[in-house]
């Protein structure tokens, strides 16, 4: 049987930006355009009583930041629409770039006073990394911010492609009146303060261009002679040249005001890919190509979540579907250790809300609800044997040791600290000769979350002490006698993490040039895949 029709329905992005770019505002409305929630609540910080649709975890609430990815499905226009809002916050890299594998496209959200900020820019790296295309979305033009054209320039230097405009803001801040759609030619009025929805706000048609120049005026002529410059300077939209990650639709509007959101979701349906081929690795190291419509079903785990429901203590690992069908009570085969996954219930997400699965397609993110046995960067099958690759881990550079406030709690310490490893909300790395466990993160915010957590979840209290290692790398060697002579030599500096690969840990740069020299024929790596170490050494 052909799953191409159903393959071809699906849509599925990630949503990028800067913190406080307004991407949780963005992800609420777009869901409530869709029609999957019917009310949205305002991120308002600490004290707020109401949060994010997409915000669940406790220390979010308090902070009014998102630090765990959040999935949501809807339907929109007979499309499946599958929605990944990502952290914003830098130190919280490490899961917006494991979710940006998992996606076909990107929703890159851009401050119109800000332009593109210093989180943006490492996350557009990983989309040109990987071909990913993405769609800008200029927000908060209704306040007071940077010339469009401006914005535009900043965008395609960082970008390093082009941008075309697919709609275009006449006036801003106070003065802001509206959006121009280049693709229907028409104008949609702006209300000030007005929380309507979209087909509320009034449009108006280019013919009526009088009319238009009457009612703004000095703003109508600036925003004409902008478009004609554009007209003239900017390609024209190349579905296939954005499709290759060489060309960027723009979209402006105000999330907050429910304004630009309309454009940017038919977008999303009309322009953004279906599911494409992805690659599996061959025992001899060749790649083969997995059509999204191949027969067996086969998927990749991008997230695992421990504790989303407290009560249950349940793991959930977040399942990109690559190829063919999901059904329920099928028989399915975790690649790495050749097991069977016995899931205990296997759900589809609306953000907090999660409901049974009947059917999954490639494209579409499920979830195993599991007791363990998952990993971050497992494929999973139907039994066809095949491997993912591409997920990626970074060396952390910042090292804490934990100690426990009271000692009994160590069995409750070592369960939480390994289920958080697994999940990949820390790095976990166990010294090989015995000592304090080393918890290591790419940055600051990670160890409070963790410190959080584990009171939380697992009644552990634990106080983070300083540790002398500044870094760590992961470790292969061309003969078993040079990794032999190699942990002979730096016992005490070697630890394994939660996926029980080999790490050296380092206490300063100098000393990983020494190592690297003593040991010509050991290869330090700051990354590794899943599927096996790669990329460049030390």
């Amino acid at each position: 049987m052909s799953f191409t029709p159903e393959t071809r329905r699906r849509r599925t992005f990630a949503i990028i930006s800067h913190p406080d770019a307004g991407k949780t505002t963005l992800t609420e409305k777009l869901l409530l355009f869709s029609g999957a929630i019917h009310i949205a609540g305002a991120v308002k910080g600490r004290k707020a009583s109401r949060h994010a649709t997409s915000d669940w975890m406790e220390i979010e609430k308090q902070r009014g930041i998102s630090v765990a990815s959040s999935v949501m499905q809807m339907l929109y226009r007979e499309h499946v629409v599958n929605l990944l809002d990502t952290p914003g916050h830098k130190d919280f890299s490490e899961d917006t770039y494991r979710v940006l594998t998992a996606v076909d496209s990107a929703l890159m959200v851009i401050d119109a006073a800000n332009g593109v900020e210093a989180q943006t820019k490492r996350l557009i790296e990983v989309c040109r990394q990987r071909d990913t295309p993405i769609i800008t979305f200029i927000n908060k033009m209704d306040r007071e911010g940077r010339d469009p054209i401006e914005l535009l320039d900043e965008v395609e230097a960082e970008l390093g492609m082009p941008c075309v405009p697919m709609t275009w803001p006449v006036g801003q801040g106070k003065g802001f009146g509206g959006i121009v759609n280049l693709r229907t030619q028409s104008m949609r009025l702006f209300d000030a303060g007005e929380d309507k929805r979209s087909d509320e706000y009034e449009v108006v048609s280019l013919d009526q261009r009088d009319k238009l120049a009457e009612r703004f005026g000095h703003d109508w002529e600036l925003a004409e002679q902008n478009m004609e410059l554009m007209a003239e300077a900017a390609p024209a939209f190349d579905l296939e040249q954005f499709l290759a990650a060489k060309q960027t639709p723009v979209f402006f509007g105000s999330a907050v005001n429910n304004f630009g959101v309309q454009e940017v979701l038919d977008a999303l349906v009309d322009l953004a890919p279906a599911p494409r081929p992805r690659f599996s690795t061959e025992k001899d190291g060749s790649h083969k190509e997995i059509a999204p419509d191949m027969a067996n079903f086969s998927g990749v785990v991008f997230k695992v979540q421990a504790n989303m429901d407290p009560s249950h203590r349940d793991r959930i690992a977040f399942v990109r579907v690559c190829s063919g069908k999901y059904t329920p009570g099928m028989k399915l085969k975790v690649q790495r250790s050749a097991k069977e996954l016995r899931p205990t219930s296997v759900v589809t997400f609306l953000s907090q809300r999660r409901e049974a699965v009947d059917e999954a397609f490639a494209g579409d993110i499920i979830g195993f609800t599991t007791h363990g046995g998952v990993q971050l960067g497992d494929t999973i099958t139907d039994g066809i044997s095949l491997q993912y690759t591409g997920l990626p881990f970074f060396a952390p550079e910042l090292f804490q040791t934990v100690e426990l406030k009271n000692p009994m709690k160590s069995k409750q310490l070592q369960a939480g600290l390994l289920q958080l490893g697994e999940e990949g909300a820390i790095q976990v790395f166990r010294p090989e000769v015995g000592g304090a466990m080393l918890l290591g993160a790419v940055g600051q915010l990670q160890f409070e979350v963790v410190q959080h957590r584990l009171m939380a979840e697992y009644g552990v209290d634990i106080r983070l002490m300083p540790c002398r290692f500044t870094g760590a790398r992961w470790i292969t060697a061309d003969t078993p006698e040079a990794m032999k002579k190699f942990t002979d030599e730096n016992a005490s500096k070697l630890a394994l993490d939660a996926a029980d690969t080999l790490a050296y840990m380092m206490t300063s740069a100098y000393d990983l040039r020494l190592t690297a020299e003593r040991h010509p024929q050991v290869h330090f790596h700051p990354l590794r895949e899943h599927a096996g170490l790669s990329l460049s050494s030390q």
